[in-house]
């Protein structure tokens, strides 16, 4: 994994929204949301069941110095709405390169958030990227017009480890070419 000196993350703004860095008082719905087998399944690394401490590791490496991803909580309490909706991060994989990754909370699904937040997150660039990368599970096609809906195009075929699934899931990889 690319390493480059970290930077203090933006807040970034959408429509219904706020992406803000993550913060220790996130863990309560963050642990709630990928507790859902649905979430984790959608995932690579979110193991179910989630074991104890499990959320509040993943807080404490999104807020260290040295971390390899930056995640931002989709925050919609200036809204009305709850404090985390779901989260999308990027990860570098080299100077130029970035990783997209999202999931939104169950109660939250075809609301839009996930186009939202992700289109919200390329128009900033916060990695100043040439190109993102994403992958969704094939079995996954909502994600995946997340993706398509936010100007990221088919890439091909792959199969990523999912945690959860204790098993190599087929995956459609995407990619968005950045000005």
């Amino acid at each position: 994994m690319f390493q480059e000196p970290i930077t203090t993350q933006p807040v970034i703004e959408a429509e219904r929204f706020i992406l803000r860095p993550l913060r220790k008082s996130d863990a309560g719905l963050i642990a709630m949301y990928t507790a859902d087998k649905r979430v984790a399944e959608g995932t690579r690394a979110i193991p179910h069941p989630l074991p104890p401490g499990a959320t509040e590791g993943y807080i404490a490496r999104a807020m260290s110095d040295t971390r390899a991803e930056d995640v931002w909580a989709l925050d919609g309490s200036s809204q009305g709405l709850a404090e985390v909706l779901g989260v999308v991060s990027l990860t570098r994989i080299e100077a130029d390169q970035s990783e997209v990754g999202f999931w939104v909370g169950p109660g939250f699904w075809s609301t839009g958030f996930a186009s939202e937040a992700v289109a919200a997150l390329v128009a900033a660039n916060p990695h100043r990227a040439r190109t993102l990368f994403a992958e969704v599970f094939q079995d996954n096609p909502g994600s995946a017009r997340v993706l398509t809906n936010c100007g990221f195009e088919y890439l091909g075929d792959a199969e990523s480890w999912s945690v959860a699934r204790g098993a190599r899931v087929p995956t459609w990889t995407y990619l968005r070419k950045m000005g």
